[in-house]
């Protein structure tokens, strides 16, 4: 129970850092989405490339640069 509200905080703050930082103003439930989905998306990239985050900041990092990306995808192919 108590990993589920982690995560969905953890996703609100990496969703609402990635708002900021794209310029794109949400709600709660927005940034949660994007946060988790950029979770998946900046670990999923740096994988690739052969990075590997740990710690609770590198995650942090490794996930916004996901979410970043998830936004800018979905204003490509959405706009």
């Amino acid at each position: 129970m108590f990993r589920l509200i982690g995560s969905l905080i953890s996703g609100a703050l990496v969703g609402w850092l990635a708002g900021r930082l794209m310029g794109l103003e949400s709600s709660l439930l927005t940034n949660i989405v994007v946060g988790i989905i950029g979770s998946f998306v900046g670990s999923f990239l740096f994988s690739l490339l052969g990075f590997y985050a740990f710690g609770w900041l590198a995650n942090l990092v490794v996930s916004v640069v996901g979410a970043c990306v998830f936004i800018w995808l979905g204003r490509r192919l959405f706009h």
